[in-house]
């Protein structure tokens, strides 16, 4: 029931799966764990030492209820499951591959307790660990000055009317609702853009769920720090879901001596995987490779 409850289809499972040229025996990071759907692919392509993480208690919770079948069997798979931001993560050993699957995930965003959708009326969490002590979606709105909304809007939301919007919000302030805040964000952009194929709001909500969660920063971290995680030849795989993101990925792997790109474009979704989850319309997939003799910045202590 649990594993149901946060159901999550599992976007490019295929395509990385078939990037990552799993090894019989191989050992995997899944980096997001979600609900488990691409360690349940790395698993049935032959892979049997998988260290999987997730921020969200609900997730992990999810993931270990569906993996359940896959574990002590004769194959001898094994899943060690962390509660953990991938950027505070501390391997004790190396993988023959990685998998970031970024972004915030479906059960997140349908269930409205959660406060990542003004689709639902609901507090303003936005939270990935709502048990975390990091400030709220609330917080951000209810006590930043318009300065610092106006960077988050326009650096994370890409949002053109970030100025309008941060005034309207210091002045109608404060807010404890998801849609308390949609209805005020789309009073302050000009009548012409309150009705566009997408929603006034949708950028906003994601610049205050990146900043809520320090996304960047986290994903920052990952890409310094991951290379060193893998052994010789073994492949990082990154799915990422809006321009930021991409951008980040592209940059890195392209710079980082440690890597060797192995798609040179981004691979996206298919048609057909698109009818069956809309949102893996806008997911990219790059896939980089760890060079054989390549220097690791700092050593893996087991």
């Amino acid at each position: 029931m649990l594993a149901k409850a946060f159901e999550h289809v599992t976007v490019l499972k295929q395509e990385t799966i078939a990037y990552l040229e799993v090894k019989s025996g191989g050992c995997y990071l899944d980096a997001t764990v979600g609900g488990g759907g691409h360690t349940a692919a790395l698993i049935a392509a032959g892979a049997t030492d998988i260290v999987a993480l997730d921020r969200d208690r609900a997730a992990i919770d999810a993931a270990r209820e569906r993996l359940v079948p896959y574990c002590g069997g004769p194959e001898g798979v094994t899943v060690e499951f962390h509660q953990t931001n991938f950027a505070e993560f501390e391997p004790d050993r190396q993988f023959d591959g990685i998998i970031a699957d970024l972004g915030v995930s479906s059960p997140q965003l349908d269930r409205p307790e959660r406060g990542f959708s003004f689709r639902y009326e609901a507090p303003l969490d936005m939270r990935m660990n709502p048990d975390s002590d990091r400030p709220t979606a609330a917080d951000w709105v209810n006590f930043r000055d318009v300065e610092e909304l106006v960077q988050i809007f326009s650096e994370y939301g890409e949002e053109r009317f970030s100025k309008r919007i941060a005034r309207q919000i210091v002045a109608k302030r404060p807010f404890a609702t998801t849609t308390q805040l949609a209805e005020a964000i789309q009073l302050a952009v000009p009548p012409k853009a309150r009705y566009g194929r997408i929603h006034p709001a949708t950028r906003v909500f994601q610049a205050l769920r990146i900043a809520v969660n320090g996304e960047m920063e986290a994903l920052d971290t990952l890409l310094a720090r991951s290379p060193d995680w893998l052994r010789p030849h073994g492949r990082l795989a990154m799915i990422s879901f809006h321009s930021l993101e991409d951008r980040r990925v592209k940059w890195h792997f392209r710079r980082d001596e440690r890597l060797e790109v192995m798609t040179r474009k981004p691979v996206r979704a298919s048609e057909s995987d698109i009818r069956a989850n809309p949102r893996s319309r806008s997911a990219k997939l790059r896939v980089a490779r760890r060079l054989p003799n390549s220097k690791a910045s700092a050593p893996i202590h087991p």
